[in-house]
């Protein structure tokens, strides 16, 4: 196993399990790991008939040091708005509005995972 593949089967899971989030909170998954020129975004998400959800998904095995959410920094909020407008362009739908939420995952060995699932994180 290469040394980075514990964690992208981790990322994965969590990206999983936040898409079901996702759905029980009434969203329609419209595309999981959007790429464009100006970044990615994890999940790209319909709620009702006109809001666009970004959703940033941060995994962890643990949250001992520090809440996954908190590694949403400034950049990675900035990314997200150029990701967002990009989205829109393809997508032609000035219309919509959008929102930029964070779905935090803890996967603890031996536990069920801990999914929080922040609406309207950062604008």
């Amino acid at each position: 196993m290469w040394p980075f593949g514990r964690n992208l089967s981790t990322g994965r899971r969590g990206e999983r399990l936040a898409a079901k989030a996702l759905k029980r909170a009434g969203c329609a998954i419209l595309a999981r790991n959007y790429r464009c020129a100006a970044g990615e975004a994890d999940l790209v998400a319909l709620a009702g008939d006109d809001t666009l959800v970004f959703a940033e998904v941060k995994t962890r095995s643990t949250d001992r040091y520090a809440d996954p959410e908190l590694a949403v920094n400034k950049a990675k909020r900035e990314r997200y708005h150029k990701v967002a407008r990009s989205y829109l362009r393809t997508i032609g739908r000035s219309d919509l509005a959008v929102r930029f939420d964070i779905v935090a995952v803890v996967l603890p060995r031996g536990a069920r995972p801990v999914i929080r699932h922040i609406p309207d994180a950062f604008r």
